[in-house]
């Protein structure tokens, strides 16, 4: 039996790292166009710098997942295309209401979230977990402050 190393990770956690840049990429691509739907860029512009951060953490797995002879995947899931047309359609007919539209981005974040917590319960001993643990914060914090941006906005 090998031990799993950074630079030796088993099929199972890269998989896992996969699931994961796939979930960031999406992540971002959301926040993008929820902030393109907002006529506030204050707000607008916190979304693009938590698009950023989704960005540098689906390039940092992508960094282990070539490390260790594997192609990293460089694009989001079909699933994620069609919530992301769900919400420009919700956008339109909600008149580009703030509230539905971060109501939707948290959503997303609930989805991202589950993702990190299932990844780290499902590769226990994880050579990454150092890493995931680290992100899995950094996803919290941003669920934690999309939500509370959202129920700011409640009428």
């Amino acid at each position: 039996m090998s031990t799993e190393s950074k630079l030796n990770l088993d099929q199972n956690t890269i998989d896992k790292l996969q699931e994961l840049i796939r979930i960031n990429l999406d992540s971002a691509k959301g926040f993008r166009e929820a902030a393109d739907e907002l006529d506030e860029n204050i707000l607008g512009e916190k979304l693009i710098q938590i698009a950023n951060e989704r960005d540098r953490q689906a390039r940092e797995l992508q960094e282990y997942v070539c490390v260790n002879n594997e192609d990293p995947v460089d694009e989001g899931s079909y699933a994620a295309a069609v919530h992301r047309c769900w919400m420009k359609t919700r956008s339109l007919f909600s008149g580009g209401d703030t509230y539905a539209i971060m109501a939707e981005v948290e959503r997303g974040e609930d989805q991202i979230k589950d993702a990190y917590k299932d990844a780290l319960k499902e590769e226990p001993g994880s050579a990454m977990n150092d890493i995931l643990l680290r992100q899995f914060e950094e996803v919290k914090s941003i669920h934690d402050n999309v939500r509370d941006i959202r129920d700011s906005l409640k009428s």
